[in-house]
């Protein structure tokens, strides 16, 4: 494997079975996944659990090694074990330092990573975004990998990959307007930022 590559995990049986499920229910990942070490990756527009479902079996498709931050008071008992091997890491968030700290730490401790970060936070038409994601990804020095899922496509796609120049203003505005030309589940359920992107151009 090249240490060039984005981390891998699964074998050719798991990702055909995900093949298999996403071509059942109409899906299809357009685009090979970047071949990154490591990368914040996020996901939108965020409308649906649905969306959830089907960047996992992308994700296992593509055989991707991806993780999530999640607190560590849910690791206790045999659920830690079943949520470390679906990719999540423990956070202390009564430690000081916080979620973005305790992040870079996990990207400085490996040769590759990738974090997945919902910055919408819901599915139910956030006010705004959550910018830890960017904070994340400028402290720890990887690019942001924007995924999305278009509903009218049935497509899973990963259309840019964003270097944390530093200037969030600008760098969020072009994320926000890849996510503004992908079709939701929900139209009604979008976050205010994309909504008032998609009003402008409809």
């Amino acid at each position: 494997m090249s240490t060039d590559s984005y981390p891998r995990r699964g074998n050719g049986f798991s990702r055909a079975l995900a093949r298999g499920f996403l071509k059942l229910i109409g899906w299809k990942v357009v685009r090979p996944l970047p071949e990154i070490p490591k990368a914040v990756m996020i996901g939108g527009p965020h409308t649906s659990n649905w969306d959830g479902i089907v960047t996992l079996a992308a994700m296992m498709e593509l055989g991707l090694d991806a993780h999530v931050m999640i607190k560590d008071s849910a690791f206790k008992g045999p659920l830690g074990s079943l949520l470390r091997w679906m990719g999540a890491l423990p956070i202390d968030r009564s430690k000081a330092g916080g979620v973005v700290e305790q992040t870079v730490a996990k990207f400085n401790e490996h040769d590759k990573l990738f974090m997945i970060v919902a910055p919408e936070g819901t599915r139910s038409g956030a006010s705004q975004w959550k910018t830890g994601f960017y904070r994340i990804a400028e402290q720890s020095g990887v690019p942001i990998i924007v995924a999305s899922a278009d509903y009218r496509k049935k497509e899973i796609d990963f259309p840019l990959v964003v270097p944390a120049s530093g200037d969030l203003e600008t760098d969020l505005a072009t994320i926000l307007n890849c996510y503004a030309k992908v079709h939701p589940r929900h139209p009604e359920k979008l976050s205010a930022p994309i909504k008032a992107l998609r009003d402008k151009v409809e």
